[in-house]
């Protein structure tokens, strides 16, 4: 969804921008493919700032859908979560248990939707003959005691399960083909020169963090960028327009083609699928808290075209930070 694409690119959005989403997100969520819910869902939980009402219609759509906002959100407040498990069934409950620090109130909360699902059958026969007799005092006390044991244990369950989510090690990066929305989002952002928007919609369509997508965008030698539209499968002259887009060095002619086009025609999508799998698998690592350094991008930066041997070493620099910095202005 386009709407969520450009949400995203927002760092700091103002109380403004956040009404003018929740006004825009709810009917087209609502009127959306089932498909379509999921990728927006999958978006936005990796926002930090979404509305309350945004992150109730999610959390409130069918498991299919909200199971990974529902899990992966950090935007989404007590009383949100608390109204979901209140709301919906067990897998929705399931789900907002797989979270990361979950806080006492919301533990009890799935604690007390747990023993209304399963209600305690009725005695019958000889063992409710034998409970009859015994005085009331002991039975209200048994049962007390039954039902701290219950709540324990279920806490217990619960704090283990999202000790095993935490510590279970992060799938391998599975890298989709691009869809037809996204790329025409990316030609369309790159025809504008709109570079936030560009490299936000290139994170949505990785399924990465924004800040992935704006360190790609900033090898100005467009090679990272060459082998993300590769892994992606885009189509190669959509490709070949939004390198020569962001990056005009690449449109010079070398005999009968351009410098975009020996670049693409370098890549095959088999490898440009497995540099693109190692940059994911080293920032799920660092998501995961075991940081590696950033510049993990580094040994697949290409050259810049517009530097010399000839050059002193200071003014490359001076370049390099100019360029990054034209780019950073959405040149």
């Amino acid at each position: 969804m386009a709407t969520v694409t450009g949400f995203e690119g927002l760092r700091h959005p103002r109380r403004t921008d956040l009404k003018q989403f929740s006004e825009l997100f709810e009917p087209l969520f609502s009127a959306s493919s089932d498909e379509a819910r999921r990728q927006a869902a999958a978006a936005l939980s990796q926002c930090q700032h979404v509305p309350q009402s945004v992150a109730l219609q999610i959390g409130n759509a069918p498991i299919s859908i909200a199971a990974i906002f529902l899990t992966r959100s950090a935007s989404i407040t007590d009383a949100t979560l608390l109204q979901i498990i209140r709301a919906q069934g067990p897998a929705h409950a399931t789900a907002i248990a797989r979270r990361d620090n979950l806080s006492v109130h919301i533990v009890d909360a799935l604690v007390e939707r747990r023993q209304t699902a399963v209600a305690p059958a009725k005695t019958a026969g000889p063992v409710a003959a034998v409970a009859e007799q015994r005085p009331p005092e002991a039975t209200a006390l048994e049962m007390t005691t039954a039902k701290l044991l219950r709540e324990e244990k279920l806490r217990s369950d619960i704090k283990a399960l999202a000790r095993t989510t935490r510590q279970a090690p992060p799938a391998d990066p599975i890298i989709e083909p691009i869809n037809t929305l996204h790329e025409a989002l990316l030609v369309r952002f790159a025809r504008s020169g709109e570079a936030n928007l560009f490299a936000a919609s290139l994170a949505a369509a990785l399924s990465s963090s924004p800040e992935l997508g704006e360190r790609i965008l900033l090898d100005i030698s467009g090679q990272q960028l060459a082998i993300a539209l590769t892994a992606l499968d885009m189509q190669p002259a959509d490709s070949l327009f939004v390198l020569s887009a962001l990056y005009p060095d690449l449109t010079e002619r070398l005999g009968g083609a351009t410098r975009g086009d020996a670049l693409l025609a370098s890549l095959t999508p088999e490898t440009s699928r497995a540099r693109v799998q190692s940059w994911l698998h080293t920032e799920q690592q660092e998501t995961a808290g075991t940081p590696e350094h950033q510049s993990y991008l580094a040994p697949d930066r290409g050259a810049d075209p517009r530097q010399t041997a000839a050059r002193p070493e200071a003014a490359r620099s001076a370049k390099d930070i100019q360029q990054k910095r034209a780019f950073g202005r959405g040149h």
